[in-house]
């Protein structure tokens, strides 16, 4: 185990009040606490080593001490069991070796809930350079005194200024307004101007038939569009609560209001309808404003279990490998990427990329297979690898910043880390622990089948990890 004072460095640096995941409505009994949303803090901001780095920054040998599988299994089928209605699909593996260290059930195929964005995550850094960066753009539209906000993907822009040391409200609106303004008194525009918004970027349907409506109605989920304030919570910054019906509009409404008061001194007036529209094909830009890069804003997916942000970087995902920009596009991209990274996916089908539709079927094998891949030193995309560095870890961060206190599981805070997954009879953790040894061991806990015990479940699967984190087991 670490020393007092790594462990106190660790928390000292990790313990911020990050999000708590919005359950669906049928889940909101748990009793788990639903906090306001917050600031992640970026992979460039965080310590250059974590807790759950040490076997990893330590080069485990083949030699090193491994757990016995059965006594490993005893433990386990101790932990993975709940009272009533559920089952649990489950698969440990040493990530240096590839070794089952335990299975049951893990070729069934599920529906992992919220843990199905490991995938969509993995999925963006193959298809597009962690790097990236994606515009919001301000350009002059076909009639004179038009200006047409088009979006480019980035769905958490502010309301207000650009904050350049945030990942949600990297790019703000007000200052792209303000930017417009100047450019249009450049061009000695006299007004009135009317705004026009162009999200195309995105195709086909804003809303999956795999959701449900009470999921929808609660704000789990939106229509997708091509730009958003705050992934189109109705209140920007926080969660959960409703979202827009209208993200696309909503964000040019907003963006209508900063123009009118950038170009007031100027003495322009600007119309107060905001509508859809496109400008000229060689139109040239007014102004732009871009987002935070792709791998801080798949932290903060990550962390905070966004689903809206999950499903907008799949569409990114197939528009940068030239598919469609729609749900079908982003979930042959997603499936195809993973495959590309050594997933076997023969029976892999998905419903949708945030984990909300219950049409998914993916196994725990499947999962923990892209948990090694992402951890093991045969993926050379530093990218990639980064993605087991931002799941949320247990007690600290992201989704798991309220569990892992409780006296029976606390020595795992720290060392677990995983990403959550919860339906209505559904609830999943994959990640990963160092234990005892210092051998770093990819697990994936799926219970399915759940009718009123999600919260027993749920224990259960922060148990095994826990007894994972704190194996000897020999």
């Amino acid at each position: 185990m670490f020393s007092g004072t790594l462990l106190a460095l660790a928390f000292a640096v990790l313990l911020v009040p990050l999000a708590c995941y919005a359950l669906p409505p049928v889940a909101q009994s748990l009793t788990e606490p639903r906090l306001q949303r917050a600031e992640v803090v970026p992979r460039y901001q965080q310590a250059p080593v974590k807790l759950t780095d040490r076997a990893l920054v330590s080069a485990p040998k083949v030699s090193d001490p491994m757990p016995d599988a059965e006594q490993l299994g005893r433990l386990l089928d101790a932990e993975l069991a709940v009272d009533g209605s559920g089952t649990f699909s489950a698969v440990v593996q040493d990530v240096l070796t590839g070794t089952v260290l335990y299975e049951r059930d893990g070729a069934a195929g599920l529906a992992p809930a919220s843990s199905l964005k490991v995938l969509t995550a993995a999925a963006a850094l193959s298809a597009m350079d962690g790097g990236t960066r994606f515009p919001t753009t301000a350009l002059p539209g076909e009639d004179p005194g038009t200006v047409v906000l088009r979006g480019g993907g980035d769905v958490l822009l502010t309301a207000g200024e650009s904050d350049p040391d945030s990942v949600a409200g990297h790019a703000g609106l007000a200052t792209l307004a303000e930017k417009t303004a100047a450019a249009l008194a450049d061009k000695e525009t006299a007004g009135p101007v009317k705004v026009l918004v162009d999200d195309s970027l995105f195709t086909g349907p804003a809303l999956s038939d795999a959701w449900g409506e009470a999921d929808v109605a609660a704000g789990e989920i939106a229509p997708i569009h091509s730009l958003a304030v705050s992934s189109a919570w109705a209140e920007e910054g926080t969660g959960p609560g409703p979202r827009v019906d209208d993200a696309a509009l909503s964000a040019g409404e907003s963006y209508r209001a900063a123009l009118a008061a950038a170009l007031a001194p100027k003495g322009i007036d600007v119309e107060l309808s905001v509508e859809r529209g496109a400008a000229p094909a060689d139109a040239v830009a007014l102004a732009e404003v871009r987002s935070a890069p792709l791998a801080e804003q798949v932290d903060y997916m990550l962390l905070n279990s966004d689903n809206y942000l999950a499903e907008v970087l799949a569409r990114l995902s197939a528009a940068a490998t030239d598919r469609e920009a729609s749900f079908a596009g982003g979930i042959e991209t997603v499936v195809a990427e993973v495959t590309a990274l050594g997933v076997d996916t023969g029976a892999m089908v998905l419903g949708d990329t945030s984990g909300l539709s219950g049409e998914t079927s993916v196994s725990a094998s499947q999962l923990n297979s892209l948990m090694r891949i992402l951890l093991t030193s045969t993926s050379t995309d530093p990218d990639l690898r980064a993605v087991a560095g931002g799941l949320p870890v247990a007690a600290l961060s992201g989704t798991l910043a309220g569990r892992y206190d409780e006296t029976a599981d606390s020595g795992a805070a720290g060392i677990v880390r995983a990403k959550t997954g919860t339906l209505l009879a559904v609830t999943a953790l994959t990640g990963y622990a160092a234990d005892a040894d210092g051998r770093v061991l990819a697990f994936t806990f799926i219970a399915s089948g759940l009718d009123g015990n999600t919260q027993q479940a749920r224990d259960a699967v922060d148990s095994a990890a826990a007894v994972l984190a704190g194996c000897g087991c020999r």
